[in-house]
């Protein structure tokens, strides 16, 4: 359900890698386990594991593909374009978490939020975006970039925290774009968005 892991599984896919997943048991507190807490101290979702190496955070897992396995188009060397991507991997972070990732959290698990500021903050990301994408294809380079992979998953399932994307079409044709890469996989929520 989460959209965090989903954006790392999907990563994986456009990448072509081969992985192996494994469910967390949340309901049981297996996250807070000692030795879920020795991969990652906040014990939070994702976390990848590389051979030797161990990475928490989705944003950081999607620099570390990218870098590792994607090549320059996944994240460009351009320092303009590799600060960019980072500001939308912190939006990512910051106003999709507040906003749709927020209100999907209170209206499928019953989470208790700032009901006002989530649709507030949603608002206001979806006219950023809209008017990005009516502008251009991808957020940062003339092709896909992580800044995508990370903005995507829980836009896509705005429907879930009672969102609608109606009247953003740059965003919605945006979502069909990358719905229709190479190796793109889905998650239990999405439905195609054009």
């Amino acid at each position: 359900m989460s959209g965090n892991c989903y954006k790392v599984r999907l990563m994986l896919s456009l990448l072509n890698l081969k992985y192996e997943s494994r469910i967390v048991n949340g309901p049981e507190k297996e996250h807070k386990s000692s030795s879920f807490l020795e991969m990652n101290p906040f014990g939070q979702v994702p976390v990848l594991k590389d051979n030797d190496i161990v990475l928490r955070d989705s944003q950081a897992i999607l620099v570390y593909l990218a870098k590792m396995y994607g090549g320059k188009d996944w994240f460009p060397e351009d320092s303009v374009k590799a600060a960019d991507i980072v500001g939308w991997l912190s939006t990512s972070a910051n106003e999709v978490s507040r906003g749709p990732s927020a209100l999907r959290a209170h209206f499928i698990l019953g989470r208790p939020i700032n009901l006002e500021e989530a649709k507030s903050v949603t608002t206001s990301l979806l006219n950023v975006l809209e008017k990005k994408l009516s502008e251009f294809q991808w957020l940062v380079t003339n092709k896909v970039t992580i800044a995508d992979i990370a903005i995507y998953p829980y836009i896509a399932l705005a429907h879930q925290g009672n969102v609608s994307l109606l009247e953003y079409k740059s965003v919605r044709e945006w979502m069909s774009r990358i719905e229709k890469l190479p190796g793109y996989v889905g998650m239990v929520g999405l439905t195609p968005s054009i």
